[in-house]
């Protein structure tokens, strides 16, 4: 009984290991071709790309979060809002408002249900204004930030990261600036963090 337990144990380490040395470029994950230059090079940056009207982000969502909560001290875990597609716009714009407010992590989970449960349309200004409201922005504030300089000049940055990144879709997982992790390289979005863990560790062997 001892030696089939021992022999079990043998074989679930060396699948483990297995599985997390199966991972390479185009397999889990595919490689940058240019390195994009992080914000703090002391720490791993960890980016998801995202659209608050996409499910696949939505039902990624509990998994980022969960993921999040035990995020190491070496690990900067962003959020970075893509516009890839009429009515994305306005959703980026919302996330950056939010992000000044100080409220994004309020209001995340809330927009994304009111969109994919409540089936709620948040295409528009007005509609993202009335939205607000319910976190105690008023309309003026809102719009103020919503049409703001420090707004614009975000998404342009944003924008631009997401290009070099060479990201065509949403959710996409973006490792130190060099590795992009999607539910396509990762065969599924249950495994998607799980390629992450494995980069990190690889990024912290450097």
């Amino acid at each position: 009984m001892i030696k089939l337990f021992s022999a079990l144990i043998l074989s679930l380490f060396v699948s483990l290991t297995a599985n997390a040395a199966d991972y390479s470029d185009g397999n889990g994950y595919t490689t940058i071709k240019t390195p994009v230059r992080t914000s703090d090079p002391s720490k791993i940056e960890v980016t998801e790309i995202f659209w608050y009207g996409c499910p696949h982000c939505y039902k990624l969502e509990p998994i980022a979060q969960a993921w999040k909560k035990n995020v190491p001290s070496d690990v900067d875990f962003k959020f970075l809002p893509a516009v890839f597609g009429r009515g994305w716009l306005a959703h980026a714009k919302a996330f950056y408002v939010a992000d000044l407010l100080g409220i994004e992590d309020k209001v995340r989970a809330d927009i994304f249900n009111a969109i994919h449960v409540e089936r709620r349309n948040l295409n528009s200004e007005d509609a993202l204004a009335s939205f607000f409201a319910n976190y105690g922005v008023s309309e003026d504030e809102f719009r103020k930030q919503y049409n703001s300089f420090a707004v614009n000049s975000r998404l342009s940055q944003a924008d631009a990261k997401i290009r070099a990144y060479g990201a065509r879709g949403v959710p996409g997982i973006i490792v130190n600036g060099k590795y992009l992790v999607s539910a396509e390289t990762a065969n599924g979005n249950e495994n998607i963090f799980k390629v992450v863990d494995f980069l990190i560790e690889k990024e912290r062997q450097k």
